[in-house]
């Protein structure tokens, strides 16, 4: 079959086969955009579960290990020859400093999370493609002018 051939049969496609390609490709290009945006979408899920990891893991080292580390430390330290107030003020410093730290590292992988640009930027090309196509004009049937004529 030539070019032309091809041509000529493309040319005698009915409307209602036109209507059925434009429905599928416009199927598949939704399909293919909801894609895009849960492949996105996944790598910023795994960033905040990263983050929220971290930040539970401050908070859960804060809140368990303070009472058992703070007396063993602060004791170990008034041995040393401090006062039993500053060994525990010197203890319970370093505490929030560690929880500072993890607290930084959370907010660190918080800030890498972005919206889905790729997804955004699809969807608005293929709405300002879709926008710029304009409605065929529909023939008016005697039927359908009856039919408005009898409602009104």
């Amino acid at each position: 079959m030539s070019a032309v051939d091809q041509g000529a049969q493309g040319a005698e496609r009915t409307l209602g086969q036109l209507v059925a390609s434009a429905t599928a490709e416009m199927s598949a290009l939704v399909h293919d955009e909801i894609a895009l945006a849960k492949a996105e979408l996944r790598e910023d899920a795994k960033r905040v579960g990263s983050g929220s990891v971290s930040l539970v893991a401050a908070g859960v080292f804060a809140v368990f290990s303070l009472p058992v580390l703070t007396f063993a430390a602060a004791y170990g330290i008034h041995n040393l020859g401090l006062g039993l107030a500053w060994s525990f003020l010197i203890v319970g410093g370093a505490f929030l400093l560690i929880a500072g730290v993890l607290a930084l590292i959370a907010v660190r992988k918080f800030k890498k999370i972005k919206p889905p640009e790729k997804s955004i930027a699809s969807v608005k090309q293929t709405a300002a493609v879709v926008g710029t196509v304009k409605p065929h004009p529909r023939p008016v049937s005697d039927k359908a002018v009856g039919v408005a004529r009898s409602s009104s």
